[in-house]
């Protein structure tokens, strides 16, 4: 049950990986062209956040396994 646990969490951080690059490059864009980026700072927060959680998640799934948080 852990290591399947821990397969998702590495799923979703490597997706938060991608998707947090997706919304830096948008407000990257959205500033060449002199956008409000506001919301899309917004998102990107709650992004990062979202993105420590499934970290911190995984780094307890591998301690319950007796290996070293990465």
């Amino acid at each position: 049950m852990l290591q399947q646990h821990l397969a998702i969490g590495e799923r979703h951080i490597a997706l938060g990986v991608k998707l947090l690059a997706k919304q830096e490059a948008l407000i990257a864009e959205l500033d060449r062209h002199s956008h409000d980026t506001k919301g899309a700072r917004d998102v990107l927060a709650t992004m990062v956040e979202m993105q420590s959680l499934h970290i911190d998640d995984r780094d307890r799934v591998l301690r319950e396994l007796g290996q070293w948080a990465r």
